[in-house]
């Protein structure tokens, strides 16, 4: 019988008329598994998972495979989404045993959960030849099995260990780190590494706070670099916004087709401060539209932001985003036609070559089809050739809006909703920011997505303040307005404090940041470990075969620099320096894999530069925060993760306008760092010199 019907996740729910009789993970199936005496095979993926659909099609849609499932196993399957503490612990135990690791994930292990064999996508006639190969070892040689598994176990148990060496935080660290990436660095085509190419979000932001607190050129320079070369390039949806997990080759050209809500809320982080610290027009368009995009394709009225939009539209990969050259001269004519497959670098060849990599090379391939991406700069272009390529866009994207769209993954993961909701304050302040300069010819499209965003970021934090959090818990996910059982980690609790603590600084609110200290409290009672260090799942939550402490970063925040991250903010909004001791421990416990690792610690780093910078804490007490210059220019110039602040005098649940008054009866703004406040300023230039130092 197949248990999938009533879950709430909808990855399992894609499962769910499987002739595999799945499990959910829950204390049941174990028990299932003892009463049988047979193994678990555990499948864990998630719904935009492009081969994680190729393996349900192949196999786990099959009646001979299901059959031997059936037969000889209890099948459980996960969403790797709404369980990342089990995710986290069977991905350990496959890297491990495989070196890799990757999506769909398939483990076998005892029925106490110990496991014994691990993998990731296997062809059909290749999983039959495995289901029948651990059946037999199961039946014959289930010592060897055991041994293995215990072997397995204490290798995992080794490798999330907490309580190792510390070392201090300093800024001679972050420049090693700086320089690291900088060796490491595509000199070509911008970002780390070749093929696949992932969005080093978490770097970038690092890299950006190191230039603005350092005068580092190298770090700007290689921001700018990799997030003009993303922009441009396939990667990147030139027609509505947004960016794709990744792209198969190491040029930016190809990319794997889902689109995530972690990627694109920390990517408009990255060209939010970008444009805030360069004005690089690029960087605007791209933080609007990338904006534009979680309103409108990923935000669910009334409640959060969706997880992911599919790879995949009427079973093929990237259907609804290529473009042939017949297609663009159907759409378009023939003379707009053949200038946009000039522009969009759309050929009768198409982006597929034969040496594309295996997940991208779909039916579209076979058809000579091209993934959009900009040929050359438009941002700087003559305004003639900006609007003949934002209306040919819009009315290609107008065609595209009636083929067959991506199913899109509607849970709300809290830790994401948290990251969206830091970029989206962001965003809003740095638009804010430059409301005096002179308008640009799109100054309604920028007011109208401020408007939009400003609306889904509401929504999503009171979602999670209301569904999330219950009992004074963070739950990891919902949906429909239900939240799930499945407990929140310790990203979820950084991220979502995080949030809370921007939308203070955003709207004033004082409960915002009630909210935020009671997260972390939690966090510091229940998920601590030895020397200041931090387990990303609570004392009291579920016991696996081991319990997780990973401190790397990875596509997301590792928990322990989401928390570290919430901290500091705190402490600076708070003034209690208990949550910046807390901050400044676990942060030395990250020191020496900074050292080792700086590509795998970047918002880590991110974080710890904000305590080098102080980091500053900026009020400016004034009857009308919206209108303020001296709000303007704290957002524009504000140092490595200062905290601002704006409202009346001693406004009620704000602890840095406490005490502070108007000067003369103007408008006044207070900055302190490191317990050292300055003189109280009335003129923005006075401000100016004070965050800037000139």
């Amino acid at each position: 019988m197949n248990r999938l019907a009533d879950a709430s996740s909808p990855y399992l729910l894609q499962h769910k008329d499987n002739p595999v009789d799945w499990w959910p993970w829950c204390a049941e199936a174990f028990a299932e598994a003892r009463r049988r005496d047979v193994p678990i095979m555990i499948s864990v993926g998630y719904a935009a998972c492009h081969w994680c659909h190729v393996m349900a099609h192949e196999s786990f849609a099959d009646e001979q495979v299901a059959a031997l499932l059936n037969e000889g196993f209890v099948a459980i399957k996960v969403d790797r989404e709404e369980r990342p503490d089990v995710d986290a612990v069977y991905m350990t135990a496959t890297q491990a045993m495989t070196g890799q690791g990757g999506w769909p994930m398939t483990v076998f292990a005892a029925p106490d959960g110990t496991p014994f064999f691990c993998g990731t996508y296997f062809p059909k006639p290749n999983f039959l030849r495995l289901l029948q190969s651990v059946t037999t070892a199961w039946r014959d040689q289930r010592s060897a099995v055991l041994q293995q598994g215990a072997a397995v176990v204490e290798a995992i148990g080794g490798a999330q260990a907490v309580g190792g060496p510390a070392a201090p935080f300093t800024a001679d660290l972050l420049a090693a780190a700086a320089d690291r990436l900088g060796a490491e660095y595509d000199e070509t085509n911008g970002g780390f590494g070749g093929a696949p190419k992932f969005p080093p979000h978490l770097n970038l932001l690092f890299l950006l706070r190191q230039y603005q607190r350092t005068g580092d050129q190298r770090s700007l320079e290689l921001v700018r670099h990799t997030a003009e070369a993303m922009a441009r390039g396939g990667l990147y949806d030139q027609l509505a916004g947004g960016f794709a997990r990744y792209c198969v080759d190491g040029q930016w050209l190809v990319p794997h087709f889902e689109k995530m809500l972690y990627d694109n809320a920390l990517l408009l982080r990255v060209y939010t401060h970008l444009w805030r610290l360069t004005g690089d027009p690029m960087a605007r368009r791209v933080a609007r539209d990338t904006a534009r995009f979680l309103a409108d394709e990923l935000h669910r009225p009334g409640e959060g932001f969706a997880s992911a939009l599919d790879a995949d539209a009427a079973g093929v990969e990237g259907l609804t985003y290529v473009w042939t050259p017949a297609q663009l001269v159907a759409a378009l004519g023939e003379a707009d036609g053949r200038w946009a497959a000039d522009l969009f670098a759309v050929t009768e060849q198409g982006s597929f070559s034969p040496h594309a990599a295996a997940p991208t090379r779909a039916a579209a391939a076979e058809q000579s089809a091209s993934v959009l991406r900009l040929a050359r700069d438009v941002d700087d272009a003559a305004p003639e050739v900006q609007s003949r390529w934002q209306e040919i866009a819009h009315r290609l994207l107008m065609v595209r809006d009636t083929r067959p769209q991506p199913a899109r993954d509607d849970k709300v993961v809290a830790a994401w909703n948290g990251l969206a909701i830091t970029a989206m304050a962001e965003f809003q302040q740095v638009v804010a920011s430059f409301a005096e300069d002179a308008p640009g010819p799109d100054a309604n499209l920028v007011e109208g997505v401020t408007i939009v965003a400003d609306g889904a970021m509401r929504d999503a934090a009171e979602h999670l303040a209301k569904v999330h959090i219950v009992a004074g818990r963070l739950r990891r996910t919902s949906r429909d307005g239900r939240v799930g059982e499945a407990a929140g980690v310790l990203e979820d609790y950084g991220c979502v404090a995080e949030a809370f603590c921007a939308m203070h600084q955003l709207t004033g609110e004082g409960r915002w940041l009630t909210l935020a200290g009671q997260l972390l409290d939690v966090a510091l009672e229940r998920f601590a470990a030895p020397q200041g260090s931090f387990y990303d799942t609570a004392d009291d939550a579920e016991r696996l075969v081991s319990r997780p402490a990973d401190p790397t970063d990875n596509a997301t925040p590792s928990g322990r620099s989401a928390i570290v991250a919430a901290l500091v903010t705190y402490a600076a909004l708070t003034g209690e320096t208990r949550y910046r001791e807390a901050a400044e421990a676990a942060l030395a416990t990250v020191a020496p894999v900074i050292a080792a690792h700086a590509r795998f610690t970047g918002y880590a780093a991110t974080a710890g530069a904000a305590l080098l910078a102080g980091p500053y804490e900026i009020a400016v007490v004034t009857p009308d925060p919206a209108g303020e210059p001296l709000v303007r220019a704290a957002h524009r110039y504000a140092p490595p993760g200062a905290v601002v602040v704006a409202g009346r005098p001693d406004q009620p649940g704000v602890p840095l306008l406490a005490g502070r008054q108007l000067v003369d009866g103007q408008a006044t703004a207070y900055v302190c760092r490191g317990f050292v406040c300055d003189r109280p300023v009335t003129g923005v230039d006075d401000l100016v010199a004070q965050l800037t130092g000139r």
